[in-house]
């Protein structure tokens, strides 16, 4: 790592490398998490990144690297909220690792935004290809020149091959490659990732073999190499002064509830929260002036979240009117019951509504949303912009309040979301804080404790 003083005051320049794919599916992950396992069981202190909106895979990184791994998100966060996040996230660090979505070209609506292509042009990134080469030879050649010439403000740094069959078949494709090959893994020992209907199963729900992975990568990359590459130096961008804390906010963590992003809890403690984390599934409400409910997977914890007593406390500091604001997962949980094809389980009842369970994908894509309604989380005409991913539907009263009108995105019903009832609000965005100001929430929270 080193430090340069430039008259933009202090630069930090780390060996950094992002790891894109041809597409979804090429092993991205298990080359990622194989890498950052490496890393550290070099000693090195890793700092882990994902492009796009996933829960999933950075809950792996953290899992892997012990430090909370930050979403890249120009549509949800601003280009700028881009290099803020990745530069103060590099306090400590040795190195960065990030992790691509998709296909590296593949963006919103067809378009570069919020690919990892433009994840790795904002930050300069030095980026690594990753191609399923089993069955193919010189046609590897062919697929790295398109990706190559696609965009030349991608700085294409080399590839890393997956399923290579032999050495035989190694030498055919370096033979025929203009770029470096970082690494080249033979496909009997690929190792893949248990998957779910929203995907992955989270980090602290499988026990990773990190040194299985990181034997693989030593054994398969040229890790010495890979740490030759970084981005230019940047503007050292600081991490802001948390505010004096004024408020305690509930976050619900555990099984169930699980989904947030990294910089939406640090939003809060910057702003003036003190987060007070617990379980809905085990623990009784804290004492705290507000709650924030992220997504999950509550349909699978149905029975144990109906017979926990957070349920029913839940309810009634939602009747004296705490501002209480879920996303997706806690909009299900906040509303009167989940139906699946188990059974009928009772839900905290505080939104007029009922989660109903679908075999097929709801609801998938970026959102953008508009505060037209009373709330407790922001002011009428601000800008929200996050993501939804659902496998159920949630039937309301007809008369119903909503605080969203989305100008993209499914939302609850006929376009809106953000069901609100008393001071709670809930909805299947999952809002990133970049996006909006959350001192509306904060003000809230600090009303209701005042009363």
């Amino acid at each position: 790592m080193s430090e340069i003083e430039t008259s933009g005051g202090i630069v930090r320049n780390i060996p950094s490398v992002l790891i894109a794919g041809t597409h979804s599916g090429v092993g991205k992950t298990t080359v990622t998490l194989g890498l950052m396992a490496a890393l550290c069981a070099r000693g090195l202190n890793v700092q882990p990144f994902k492009v796009g909106p996933d829960f999933i895979d950075p809950s792996h990184h953290t899992a892997v690297c012990g430090r909370p791994s930050r979403n890249l998100d120009p549509f949800m966060m601003g280009e700028e909220g881009v290099r803020r996040s990745f530069c103060s996230a590099l306090a400590g660090a040795d190195v960065a690792v990030v992790e691509g979505v998709m296909g590296l070209y593949d963006g919103m609506d067809g378009t570069d935004v919020s690919s990892t292509a433009q994840v790795a042009k904002i930050l300069d990134l030095p980026v690594l290809l990753v191609i399923n080469v089993h069955g193919m030879s010189r046609s590897a050649a062919a697929v790295e020149k398109g990706f190559l010439e696609f965009d030349r403000g991608v700085r294409l740094a080399g590839t890393v091959l997956n399923r290579v069959g032999s050495e035989r078949h190694l030498a055919m494709l370096k033979s025929c490659l203009d770029k470096p090959v970082f690494a080249a893994l033979p496909r009997e020992r690929e190792m893949e990732m248990k998957s779910r209907h929203l995907g992955l199963v989270m980090g602290f729900e499988k026990e990773h073999d990190v040194a299985a992975l990181a034997a693989l990568l030593e054994k398969h990359a040229a890790i010495d190499e890979m740490l030759l590459l970084s981005a230019p130096p940047s503007p050292a961008r600081e991490e802001l002064a948390d505010a004096e804390k004024s408020v305690r906010i509930g976050i619900a963590q555990d099984e169930a509830f699980c989904f947030y992003y990294y910089e939406n809890l640090r939003e809060l403690e910057r702003r003036g929260a003190e987060l007070v984390f617990f379980s809905p599934l085990e623990n009784d409400l804290p004492d705290v002036d507000g709650l924030y409910i992220g997504g999950g997977y509550p349909e699978l914890h149905a029975a144990r979240l109906e017979a926990s007593p957070a349920r029913r406390q839940i309810k009634r500091a939602s009747e004296d009117g705490m501002p209480i604001y879920g996303e997706c997962g806690g909009l299900m949980y906040l509303g009167r019951a989940i139906e699946m094809e188990t059974g009928t389980f009772r839900m905290v009842g505080a939104l007029p509504g009922t989660t109903i369970m679908t075999k097929r994908l709801a609801a998938l894509g970026y959102v953008q949303a508009e505060a037209v309604g009373q709330n407790p989380v922001a002011g009428l005409g601000k800008t929200l912009r996050g993501h939804e991913f659902h496998y159920s539907r949630f039937n309301c009263e007809k008369d119903a309040r909503f605080a969203y009108r989305l100008c993209r995105g499914k939302g609850i019903k006929d376009g809106r979301d953000g069901l609100v009832e008393h001071n709670t609000l809930g909805g299947y965005l999952h809002a990133h804080f970049y996006s909006f100001s959350v001192d509306r929430f904060i003000e809230s929270c600090r009303n209701y404790r005042r009363t």
